[in-house]
């Protein structure tokens, strides 16, 4: 291990993916690449806080050395601060200063982004207007223009049809219970609504429900699935939002 870290570039970005379902860590290299096999457990149901840090420890253990953290998780984050944790299944998220936790457990400088603006960062061009549209446990959704973080929109809970948010439409539940067929009819309609909304240039699907899609339609393309982790580098280059906080105290 230590013979293939000094193979690479550093610094090294311990990169988390906080899902609904899953936990995953992985080291990056300066260029956003996996210098290990990723590590994943899965989320606990409840999920407060101090059960994912748990998990989170149990990955890292098993990590190599790193620099610095970033983190992307599944609701609005200011300010490395939790206020939405809609799919956790828990009250204790908000307000929670995970970007801070993280930097205590780990003692390397954190930075926390909503898990669909981390992944944005891993699959834009960074030109004209994209937008990121993650299907996985609920959806998620992450907007840039030429490259620049737009501000977030947490459309995953605004009502698209019959009341239904676009995390009850087109979430996993709703393709567990519709079957992939209807579902598809779904997510082709909210692409459909999301372009009048945004005029978007390029729609980058991803999410481990991506792959479920069957047709993609004009300038819709899909994302990797690993670009929730390796999109982690970027949150340490110029494309982290101004203004922003990190942890320690920035």
């Amino acid at each position: 291990m230590e013979n293939y870290m000094s193979e690479v570039e550093g610094p090294f970005t311990l990169a988390i993916d906080i899902g609904g379902t899953g936990l995953k860590a992985d080291v990056i290299d300066r260029h956003g690449q996996p210098v290990v096999a990723r590590k994943k457990v899965p989320t606990p149901h409840p999920a407060p806080t101090a059960l994912v840090l748990d998990g989170l420890r149990s990955m890292v253990a098993e990590l190599p050395p790193f620099d610095r953290i970033s983190a992307g998780f599944p609701g609005v984050v200011k300010h490395g601060r939790i206020l939405t944790a809609p799919n956790l299944g828990t009250d204790d998220w908000h307000g929670f200063d995970l970007a801070n936790a993280l930097y205590e457990n780990f003692d390397r400088p954190a930075r926390v982004l909503n898990d669909a603006e981390v992944q944005g960062f891993g699959v834009i061009e960074g030109k004209g207007l994209e937008l990121v549209l993650t299907l996985g446990t609920g959806a998620g959704t992450a907007l840039f223009r030429d490259g620049e973080l737009m501000p977030h929109l947490e459309l995953a809970q605004h009502p698209v049809r019959d009341d239904k948010t676009y995390d009850q439409y087109i979430g996993n539940a709703a393709l567990e219970e519709k079957g992939r067929d209807h579902w598809n009819r779904r997510v082709e309609r909210v692409i459909g609504i999301l372009a009048v909304l945004t005029n978007f240039d390029l729609l980058h699907l991803g999410g481990g429900n991506a792959e479920k899609v069957k047709s993609l339609p004009p300038k819709v393309v899909r994302g990797s699935n690993e670009a929730g982790l390796t999109g982690g580098v970027k949150l340490w280059g110029e494309g982290w939002p101004k203004g922003e906080r990190w942890a320690p105290d920035n």
